[in-house]
């Protein structure tokens, strides 16, 4: 089944002779449904496992869901709830547990901001609290490098907030401020740096936007500016994929965003692809597993109130290595 959105095709997932069909390169394409409509939640994964974690429908209602999805049986499962509801948090895994790490409480731009961390165990399926972040945010990005979990941005006024957590020691550790303050941004590690790209300034969806592409290097504890982004764009997200950064999606006070472009950390350079079919924002962190991109839920429309079943998946032509 092929989906025509805009001009573009969509290939829809199969299932042929008990495995999933394949999207050629370049293809956008489906899969299984979430099991409950969902945005502004977090997404991380560990072998092959999706977790969706918190976020809220189009009742803007924050939830403590936790919807896991099998990314090779094409499957999905609900799974521990949190201990608290929470939206635009962030989560990234490591060595097998899965964290949750700050966000809100409640929708809205203003107020409701945590600083905690939760991990899951997917083995005992339960969450235990750790040492929280030195400050309270939502609608950053927290990224993985060499084991440790990189969270940047954040609503104002903790827009420029960058920190690191080390899962071994159960601690935090406060880094150079991130240049541009921002959130609602994409970011991705790659050849021992921290991205990070895009975002808005303000608190709402019809606040100003960048195109700012900085990168953080931890061996020389600093920043540098890199390349922007070909426009402004918030709500946006991202993922590395071949050794190139794709960014993708989002939305501002002019509509959806459905550009995706793929930036080149070793020429320093972006190359617009074929827009997104269905555009979506409301969603941080995305999966690179066995050659696809995966892209859970989302919101269709600005603002949040279109929390999606949605489930894309993008095959990566592009190689950066």
């Amino acid at each position: 089944m092929r989906i025509v959105t805009a001009g573009f095709v969509l290939v829809a997932a199969s299932v042929v002779g008990g495995a999933l069909a394949q999207e050629a390169a370049g293809e956008w394409g489906l899969r299984a449904e979430l099991i409950e409509p969902n945005s502004e939640f977090a997404v991380a994964e560990w072998d092959g496992r999706i977790y969706v974690i918190g976020g809220y429908p189009s009742t803007r209602t924050t939830v403590t869901t936790v919807q896991i999805y099998d990314a090779r049986s094409d499957t999905w499962e609900l799974g521990p709830p949190l201990p608290v509801p929470n939206n635009h948090g962030m989560a990234a895994a490591v060595d097998g547990i899965i964290y949750a790490i700050g966000g809100q409480t409640a929708a809205g731009g203003r107020g409701s901001f945590v600083n905690t961390v939760y991990a899951l165990d997917p083995d005992s399926r339960t969450w235990e609290e750790r040492t929280p972040m030195p400050t309270a945010r939502s609608s950053g990005v927290a990224i993985v490098l060499d084991g440790k979990i990189y969270v940047a941005g954040g609503r104002p006024p903790r827009g420029n907030d960058f920190a690191v957590y080390d899962p071994k020691s159960d601690s935090w550790a406060v880094l150079p401020d991130l240049p541009s303050q921002r959130n609602h941004i994409a970011g991705a590690a790659i050849n021992g740096r921290v991205y990070v790209a895009g975002g808005r300034l303000g608190s709402g969806f019809r606040s100003g936007a960048t195109a700012m592409l900085e990168a953080f290097d931890p061996v020389k504890n600093s920043w540098s500016e890199a390349a922007p982004m070909l426009r402004p764009r918030s709500g946006v997200n991202g993922v590395a994929a071949h050794g190139c950064f794709h960014v993708w999606g989002g939305e501002g006070a002019s509509g959806m965003f459905a550009d995706h472009d793929v930036y080149n950390p070793r020429s320093d350079t972006w190359t617009p692809l074929d827009n997104m079919p269905i555009p979506v924002h409301g969603v941080t962190g995305a999966v690179f597993f066995q050659g696809l991109i995966h892209l859970p839920g989302g919101g269709l429309q600005t603002g949040g109130r279109s929390g999606s079943h949605l489930n894309q998946v993008y095959v990566p032509a592009m190689r950066c290595e």
